[in-house]
């Protein structure tokens, strides 16, 4: 554990890659496009790529920042958890979603303007309907643990001690 919080900023721009990597076969592989927050929340996670791409480029340099750059991301993760408890409590009819994500507003893609040239149907993704759900929880759901573990796991790293350099 104290190696995985050492190396925090590789270690979170691994995950937050996966995460976007998982989110992208949903979307390509199990034909479920995004809805609006959906991709609001693929948005912190590239920021938090970003930042963690940084911190971990500097921590190869004497700089080594990595205390200031966990901290920022355990904030960053924090909003994307807060973001997608948001979306979870939409689709739960908690609370009403933004007023684009119900079919409002639409954008065409050009395989969906095909599709409806051929006398298709376009699906419109809406942000209070879920489109998987996995042990009762949707995507947003999962993705509001997963990012409140990012930001638990950014804060530990934040406040561990620097390591010792031992003389020999």
């Amino acid at each position: 554990m104290k190696s995985l919080l050492r190396h925090w900023p590789w270690v979170a721009l691994f995950a937050c890659l996966a995460v976007l990597a998982i989110a992208h076969a949903f979307e390509t592989f199990g034909r479920l496009a995004p809805c609006e927050l959906c991709l609001k929340e693929r948005q912190v996670y590239w920021l938090a790529a970003a930042l963690s791409a940084i911190g971990a480029g500097l921590s190869l340099t004497p700089l080594n920042p990595g205390r200031w750059v966990s901290a920022v991301l355990a904030l960053v993760f924090l909003g994307g958890a807060a973001l997608a408890g948001y979306h979870a409590g939409v689709e739960w009819k908690f609370w009403p979603g933004p007023a684009s994500c119900t079919g409002g507003h639409v954008e065409v893609s050009t395989a969906d303007l095909a599709r409806l040239l051929k006398g298709g149907p376009i699906a419109v993704p809406a942000c209070d309907k879920p489109a998987w759900v996995f042990l009762g929880l949707s995507m947003a759901g999962w993705n509001a643990l997963i990012s409140l573990g990012l930001a638990g796991a950014s804060a530990l790293a934040a406040l561990a001690p620097e390591p010792t350099v031992r003389a020999t």
